[in-house]
């Protein structure tokens, strides 16, 4: 019952923002087609994750539930925002349900200026990295585990916070504020990459198992549950170098900005020369 509420819910917001993209196409406006091509494969990872066998697997398989909670926090959540999916999806809807929709996003009002607060550099990175960590705490991990709706909150918890720790990076609209000095974001992923290792470490050095609900799972693969424990610790932590993809984006995005800003500079003295 769950898979398909979970794939109903991917298929409306999937058609919303096709309807909403074509609308905008039909006036003028067309969204960039990067855009909905991104949007899209960040909805694919959210199937994969959810109604995909790693979804069942997870259960069982420590290194598979690890590998279904990055698909959350470090695909899905980072593509979808970079299908700039507010504007998009509120056209796709009828005009007096769009308004209704848009009102709490409005300059001034509670719910913006609370996005904008849990949206901010620090306070987004603050509370992304509570949930991770917390979740991770044995008590709750466990009872995750062996409990569906515990388990269901926990996924709109990885992937809610995600979508607060990605928004000031990719910065979808509405605009919530000035963007931060490139040092401070870059400093912001660099402290993700840090504490996703520490985490990944902690995971995988010790030589016992924190969850015991996946020994008999290790039992039966002729493996102990600490090895099984290490894996998705290791893979945790290697997936913290992902943080590191966008610095390099950024960095090529500020070489270009100051390159086209040396060729007008060029191209200004030769015309003043003249």
């Amino acid at each position: 019952m769950l898979k398909v509420v979970v794939a109903s819910v991917l298929v409306c917001v999937g058609a919303l923002y096709g309807r909403g993209w074509w609308h905008l196409r039909r006036i003028g406006h067309p969204p960039d087609r990067w855009r909905l091509a991104l949007y899209g494969l960040g909805l694919v990872a959210i199937a994969a994750a959810l109604l995909s066998p790693i979804d069942d697997l997870a259960d069982e398989l420590f290194p598979v539930h690890m590998i279904q909670h990055l698909l959350l926090t470090m695909l899905a959540a980072p593509l979808v925002l970079l299908g700039n999916p507010l504007p998009v999806v509120l056209w796709g809807v009828p005009r007096r349900v769009r308004r209704w929709l848009a009102s709490p996003l409005t300059t001034g009002t509670h719910f913006r200026i609370a996005l904008g607060v849990l949206t901010s550099l620090p306070v987004a990175w603050l509370v992304y990295v509570t949930d991770l960590w917390a979740w991770h705490v044995p008590f709750l991990y466990q009872l995750a585990l062996e409990h569906e709706s515990v388990h269901v909150v926990e996924h709109l918890a990885f992937f809610t916070t995600a979508l607060l720790f990605w928004w000031p990076i990719v910065r979808p609209a509405p605009r919530l504020g000035p963007r931060a000095h490139l040092g401070f974001e870059i400093l912001y992923l660099i402290a993700a990459t840090a504490q996703n290792t520490a985490l990944g470490a902690m995971l995988t050095l010790p030589e016992r198992s924190f969850y015991p609900h996946y020994d008999e799972t290790a039992r039966r693969l002729a493996v102990t549950a600490a090895e099984e424990q290490a894996a998705a610790g290791g893979i945790m932590w290697i997936s913290g170098h992902m943080y590191l993809l966008p610095i390099l984006v950024m960095l090529y995005n500020f070489a270009q900005r100051n390159a086209d800003n040396d060729a007008g500079d060029v191209a200004e003295g030769t015309h003043a020369d003249e």
